[in-house]
């Protein structure tokens, strides 16, 4: 890696960690960025990885700090994201590159159409505990979210953000901070199976995560509102060209 890669990866890491931070679809810049480097795809997958633990860690310990955190819910929906991220990354791992890119395309396509026109949901905020019914519910959407973020894993915040909306109605704050720490969680796992295949570039990744975790305190400091046209301006361009080369390039 030359400090040209160090460059790309760290600007890319930014916008990646700043996209995250306000919504989400970080790793849609991140895992086409680190292909075009060279990387085969298994190994960009399970190098993205890296940053998006340190990323999801430390949007954690913010949440916890400011009182936002439930153990008891997050762990009981983390247990099945885990057994699915497992799985998935298991698969993710014998996919063949051409096969990933091709996925990786139509997965991008169909999480921008999803940020550029889901409905405006109606928030509202509950105190009360989840009811059986919902944790049932919570818990099977969750070991798909799981299996699904082993694999591909780009757009999984978003996927977290509809089921939760659709599952609790939970607050938007309330459900950022169950998301960040269930990925962080399978992410580790995902990791591990990634790891333990060799498909992790160690320096790419940390590189990566330095940078997604400098994006992530500019987007904190970001005003959600003021940036959201703009991020959907600069993503579309980002996401259409990207595809684009992911299918063509394969």
């Amino acid at each position: 890696m030359n400090l040209l890669h160090i460059i790309i990866i760290l600007l890319v890491g930014i916008c990646a960690g700043f996209l995250n931070t306000l919504a989400g679809g970080g790793s849609l810049l991140t895992m086409p960025a680190l292909i075009f480097m060279g990387l085969p795809s298994a190994v960009a997958n399970g190098t993205n990885r890296v940053a998006l633990l340190f990323q999801n860690a430390t949007a954690t310990a913010n949440f916890k700090r400011k009182g936002y955190f439930d153990w008891r819910l997050v762990l009981m929906l983390a247990l099945p994201a885990v057994f699915g991220a497992a799985l998935g990354s298991s698969i993710a791992v014998e996919i063949p590159d051409h096969i990933f890119n091709r996925l990786l395309a139509g997965v991008m396509i169909m999480v921008l159409m999803l940020i550029l026109f889901k409905p405006k949901a109606k928030q509202k905020e509950l105190t009360s505990p989840m009811t059986f019914k919902q944790k049932l519910a919570a818990t099977a959407a969750f070991f798909f979210v799981g299996l699904y973020g082993g694999i591909v894993q780009a757009g999984v915040g978003f996927i977290i953000i509809a089921s939760l909306t659709w599952i609790t109605g939970y607050d938007l704050v309330r459900i950022n901070s169950i998301k960040v720490f269930i990925v962080a969680i399978y992410t580790f796992f995902a990791l591990v199976v990634f790891a333990t295949n060799g498909k992790v570039d160690l320096i790419l990744g940390l590189t990566l995560a330095v940078g997604n975790s400098a994006g992530a305190w500019i987007g904190s400091n970001f005003a959600v509102k003021k940036g959201d046209r703009w991020i959907k301006i600069i993503l579309t361009f980002a996401v259409v060209a990207m595809a684009i080369k992911l299918v063509f390039t394969s």
